[in-house]
C-alpha cells in the first residue's frame, strides 16, 4: 500500500469510504474483520463474499441453516466454517491464564401490586392501540418501542413511569432484591457495580444504596464531565474508596477499569447480551483478583422473563455455531406474538 493511501486512511473518514478503499486493494488472500455482535440468526456474509461457492448461494445457505435449526445439530456447519473464523475469548485459559471465574445468575423479582396494576393497564392500552391503529412500518415500530420502554420503566419502579419522584423501596420488587444482594455484599466488605440503561434511574439507585451500605457511593452517566471520570475510577479503585458505583450502561459500559468490584448488577436489561457482557467486563478483566458474580434482574411473569428466554435461545444458537447474539427484533413481531410477549402472568408476577 502506498504511503499516500496509508496517510489518507489515517484521517477520520467514514467507515463507508474506508470500506470502498479496502475493496479496491488486490490481495493474495482476503481477511474479513468484524467487531459487531453476531446476529441472532446464522449468517456468514464475509465467508460468502470472500469464498464464493463455499457455502453455496445465500438462498441455498439459508435453506440449509433452517434445516439445521430444526434438527438442532450444527456440528457439520461448525466444522465447515471453523478454518475461516478466528476468535479469542478471555475465558480461554490459553489467552489469559490468571483471570478468576465469572458466574452469572438470574435474580428473579416480583412486581409490587402497584407495578402489576400499571403493567396490566399498559397491556390493555397496547392491545387497544394495535386494534384501533392499522399503521404499519415505521409508525407501528414507533408504537411498539414506546410501549416496550413503558414496560421496562414499570418493571423498574412505578415512579420511573409515573415520574412522581417517590422511589419507595417497598413499591418495587427490584429495589427490594437489590437491597438483599447489596446487604450481603456490604457484610463481606466487597464492592458492586450497578448498571442501568436509564440515566434518570442512577440518582434514586445511588440514594437507596447509600442507606444499604451506610455511606455514599459514586454515580457515572452521560452527563458526568469527561475530566471527572478518571477521578471517579481512581476513587472507586482505592481500597478505602466507596463501596458501590451506579453507572448508565452507555456511559459506563465500555473503556473503564473497575476491578475493585467483584459483584455486577444489571438492574434493567439492555436485551442485547453483547452490550451487557461489555459492561460486565468493567470488573471481569485483567487485574481482577476475585471471582466475579453477575446478577441479572428479571421480573417474573412479564416481558422481561420472556425476552430473557428469547435471548437464551439466541445465545444457544450462537454458541453452537459462533459467539454472542444481538437483541431480538421485537418490533417485527405480529400483533398476536407481541401481545403474548407482553402479557402479564399475575400469579407469577406478584408471587401469589
Amino acid at each position: 500500500m502506498s504511503t499516500g493511501l496509508m496517510a489518507w486512511l489515517g484521517h477520520p473518514v467514514t467507515m463507508a469510504i474506508v470500506g470502498v478503499a479496502a475493496a479496491a486493494l488486490f490481495a493474495v488472500a482476503e481477511l474479513v474483520l468484524r467487531s459487531l455482535p453476531q446476529l441472532g440468526n446464522v449468517r456468514f456474509q464475509g465467508i460468502l463474499e470472500g469464498n464464493p461457492g463455499l457455502l453455496g448461494s445465500a438462498a441455498e445457505f439459508g435453506r440449509h441453516t433452517k434445516a439445521l435449526s430444526s434438527s438442532g445439530c450444527y456440528g457439520p456447519l461448525r466444522s465447515l466454517v471453523a478454518p475461516y473464523v478466528l476468535r479469542r475469548l478471555k475465558t480461554d485459559r490459553s489467552v489469559i491464564d490468571d483471570l478468576p471465574d465469572k458466574t452469572e445468575v438470574k435474580a428473579y423479582c416480583h412486581l409490587s401490586r402497584k407495578q402489576a396494576a400499571l403493567y396490566k393497564k399498559a397491556v390493555d392500552e397496547l392491545a387497544a392501540a394495535l386494534e384501533a391503529d392499522a399503521a404499519d412500518g415505521i409508525q407501528r415500530r414507533g408504537l411498539v418501542l414506546a410501549f416496550l420502554l413503558r414496560f421496562k420503566q414499570i418493571c423498574n419502579h412505578p415512579s420511573h413511569w409515573l415520574g412522581d419522584g417517590g422511589w419507595e423501596p417497598a413499591r418495587s420488587g427490584k429495589l427490594l432484591r437489590l437491597g438483599e444482594i447489596c446487604e450481603e455484599v456490604a457484610s463481606r466488605g466487597r464492592k458492586v457495580l450497578v448498571f442501568t440503561q436509564f440515566r434518570q434511574v442512577t440518582a434514586p439507585l445511588a440514594e437507596f444504596l447509600a442507606t444499604v451500605f451506610g455511606r455514599p457511593g459514586l454515580v457515572l452517566h452521560g452527563g458526568t464531565p469527561v475530566r471527572k471520570r478518571a477521578s471517579l475510577v481512581d476513587d472507586f479503585q482505592s481500597e478505602t474508596g466507596p463501596p458501590f458505583m451506579v453507572l448508565s450502561l452507555k456511559a459506563g459500559g465500555t473503556g473503564l477499569n473497575l476491578t475493585a468490584a467483584s459483584h455486577v448488577v444489571h438492574f434493567d436489561r439492555w436485551w442485547n447480551p453483547a452490550v451487557e457482557d461489555q459492561a460486565t467486563d468493567r470488573a471481569f478483566r485483567i487485574g481482577q483478583k476475585r471471582n466475579v458474580l453477575v446478577h441479572k434482574f428479571i421480573c417474573t411473569g412479564t416481558i422481561e422473563e420472556r425476552v430473557d428466554e428469547l435471548i437464551e435461545s439466541k445465545k444457544h444458537l450462537s454458541r453452537e455455531v459462533l459467539a454472542a447474539g444481538s437483541e431480538p427484533p421485537l418490533t417485527e413481531l405480529s400483533d398476536d406474538e407481541l401481545m403474548d410477549l407482553v402479557a402479564l402472568d399475575i400469579t407469577r408476577a406478584v408471587g401469589e
